[in-house]
């Protein structure tokens, strides 16, 4: 993107109730965000929605001071950007209709063909929720997904240094500029998600953190995967927001259950009952429902021995499989005596291995 570019993208940005999807649609309309700031007022009030007032603010020279302002501040700072009409712009982001039409980065994030995956919760985060997100995570290492979370207290810097001690790349969306972090005691987190990963941001340096600047980040959390995971939420909160946004944006939603009268609980036991999201109870269900099985074709073709490089309990489910068949993973479970999350793990290493293969309806056999 050309720094003009840039410019007019922001200068559009400041204008206020001027909003991205407005923009977006000028754009559509006119033909580029440099146009729009050269287009005759007469002409832009003939698009529907736009008015006097929001093309006096398009115009005010107040507005390209300020974006310049923020260019050099980006260029000063090393620091990422990329419109929302760009081949780098986050695919799956890129389908909303809100998306940021300019979007910070920092670090080293790469989502091309990537698995991603969304997980917020309460930020007063249970023993209970941090094994889960941790077993979670632990479980989908094979399948190498990048981690979305928004860098919070809680459920999503639980997510996120699980996401470090895997190796997998992890994201924080923030809801302020690239020039500070919130909350400050995670600040030492991240050299280890720029290293693989990074933040995302449509916030400016002159953005000072604000609660209501929660909504914006969100959509963002939401829009970059093709589902989210809540782990844990009170009956109001803005995990369920991010829940909302994401079925708005048609993507899968999924909670963690809870006990009847555990306050922690109630907002994900609410997203159940009501439909808003799919049980989320292992890895499994998780697995199943996105269809992330490895393909056929992602299978290694091996020659079929006796011990392929099998330990313990894999051995213990390879020969109940090749004597029963194929078989349910919840049946394998309860037949080997092992933990369904356990399990679902074992069957993703020896699906990588060669050795079994996934089939319709969470059945698994031998090769």
């Amino acid at each position: 993107m050309t720094t003009e570019k840039l410019i007019a993208l922001l200068t559009l940005k400041k204008a206020p109730n001027l909003g991205d999807s407005s923009i977006k649609k000028l754009i559509r309309e006119v033909g580029s965000a440099e146009e729009v700031l050269k287009e005759k007022p007469s002409n832009l009030l003939k698009i529907d929605g736009i008015g006097t007032v929001k093309i006096k603010e398009i115009q005010n020279k107040e507005h390209q001071n300020a974006a310049e302002n923020e260019l050099q501040f980006v260029l000063d700072n090393n620091i990422n950007y990329m419109a929302y009409d760009e081949s780098e712009y986050p695919e799956k982001l890129k389908y909303c209709i809100d998306s940021p039409v300019v979007l910070f980065s920092r670090g080293n994030i790469d989502l091309k063909k990537k698995r991603m995956l969304s997980i917020v919760g309460t930020r007063k985060v249970t023993s209970y929720g941090v094994k889960f997100c941790e077993e979670l995570i632990e479980t989908l290492v094979p399948l190498n997904p990048v981690i979305v979370s928004g860098f919070a207290y809680g459920v999503d810097i639980t997510a996120q240094k699980a996401a470090i001690k895997h190796n997998l790349q992890t994201v924080g969306c923030l809801a302020h500029g690239l020039n500070q972090i919130y909350p400050k005691t995670h600040k030492r987190y991240m050299p280890q998600i720029e290293e693989n990963g990074g933040f995302f941001t449509d916030f400016w340096s002159t953005d000072t953190f604000d609660r209501n600047n929660f909504l914006g980040r969100n959509r963002i959390i939401a829009g970059l995967s093709e589902a989210t995971i809540v782990i844990e939420s009170a009956d109001k909160g803005g995990s369920l927001v991010t829940a909302e946004i994401a079925n708005s944006y048609n993507r899968e939603v999924f909670a963690v259950p809870g006990r009847v009268g555990d306050t922690l609980s109630s907002g994900c036991n609410a997203l159940i009952k009501t439909q808003r999201a799919h049980m989320l109870t292992s890895a499994a269900d998780l697995i199943y429902m996105l269809n992330w099985e490895l393909e056929e074709k992602e299978q290694p073709i091996v020659q079929k021995q006796l011990f392929v490089e099998l330990e313990g309990d894999e051995k213990k489910i390879y020969n109940f499989l090749n004597k029963n068949g194929k078989e349910l993973l919840d049946i394998i479970a309860l037949q080997c005596e092992i933990p369904t999350f356990k399990v679902a793990s074992m069957l993703l290493n020896m699906e990588l291995k060669g050795v079994i293969r996934p089939l319709p309806g969470k059945l698994f056999e031998t090769i």
